[in-house]
């Protein structure tokens, strides 16, 4: 079995979401070389202050925006699929691991769960002046979608990774999302009051 390379990151990356990289450390220069010259997958893992979390998400290298003569490079990755990891593999000199793909269990998820966290989400990007755009995102894993489009709290997008159903992820963002939208109501009327006023206080 093929071992997959891991980047062991502080982020959480979910399916379909992208991820910028800079990448600069010469164990990480020659990992990503050879994703891209085998057109092959990395694995996007939180690190954690005690090694790493035992599920992460593959991603696809879309596009190597710069090059820079020393090596470094900045590029575009995107999130596919989740993954357990079985075990590591310290043998180079970047972490590989041997790995088990995560895959939902069947079931659609509740239309009133779905509206909630869809219009939640509506709600918390117009506060943010920013608009929702679901055309083009996967019915089957919108909750990775909607997830993804915020800076959410690491723990909640790592859980999220983790739960192997659709409906029970949906019902977990809108909860979520209802949960941070007094505070993000609070802060944008602060904003205004600020703005409307002349000067801030």
């Amino acid at each position: 079995m093929a071992l997959l390379p891991l980047f062991p990151l502080d982020v959480v990356l979910l399916p379909g979401t992208p991820l910028p990289l800079h990448i600069f450390e010469p164990r990480y220069k020659e990992m990503i070389g050879e994703c891209l010259a085998n057109n092959a997958p990395f694995g996007v893992i939180r690190a954690l202050e005690e090694g790493i979390a035992e599920v992460g998400c593959t991603a696809e290298i879309i596009t190597v925006t710069k090059e820079y003569p020393d090596g470094r490079m900045d590029l575009i990755s995107e999130g596919r699929k989740r993954f357990e990891v079985l075990e590591l593999n310290q043998d180079r000199p970047f972490l590989r691991a041997e790995i088990l793909l995560v895959t939902d269990e069947t079931g659609a998820p509740a239309s009133e769960d779905k509206v909630r966290a869809i219009q939640v989400h509506l709600e918390i990007l117009s506060l943010a002046g920013a608009v929702q755009d679901l055309s083009t995102a996967d019915q089957n894993a919108l909750s990775f979608y909607l997830a993804g489009s915020l800076p959410l709290d690491l723990d909640f997008k790592q859980k999220l990774l983790a739960m192997r159903s659709e409906g029970l992820r949906i019902r977990a963002v809108a909860d979520y999302l209802e949960s941070i939208l007094p505070n993000l109501r609070r802060a944008a009327r602060a904003r205004e009051k600020a703005g409307g006023n002349g000067h801030a206080r």
